[in-house]
């Protein structure tokens, strides 16, 4: 019976953790903001939006290991140490605006041949 109870509140819980940063699609960011600044401008904006990104990126990266090994905990050992998962609390928003950002980035690089590279992670 308690096993039962565990299994109908798995799909609930783990609908609450947080998302691996790998698996958050991009918000739609217009390029056209990015479209009156120099390559040089561009440069920098790109270099800022990937700073941020990283540092959201690995905020989220954190919340998700931490919901799973409270996952892990609450169905193994001690099922209270299922309220300590926290979900994503706002930073999944953050990164997928930072992702969309650097795409629009992207797009006008290539509209103006500003030969910037990128590393895709």
């Amino acid at each position: 019976m308690k096993l039962m109870h565990c299994a109908a509140l798995a799909p609930l819980v783990l609908a609450g953790c947080a998302t691996s940063p790998k698996d958050i699609t991009a918000a739609y960011v217009s390029p056209v903001p990015y479209q009156a600044m120099s390559c040089d401008q561009l440069r920098g904006e790109a270099a800022r939006v990937s700073a941020a990104a990283a540092d959201a990126a690995g905020v989220q990266q954190g919340r998700a290991n931490s919901d799973a090994v409270a996952m892990g905990v609450s169905l193994v050992l001690f099922w209270p140490a299922i309220f300590m998962v926290g979900g994503d609390k706002g930073n999944a928003s953050q990164v997928a605006e930072l992702k969309g950002e650097m795409n629009a980035i992207q797009q006008v690089n290539a509209e103006k041949s500003c030969g910037i590279q990128f590393q895709q992670g």
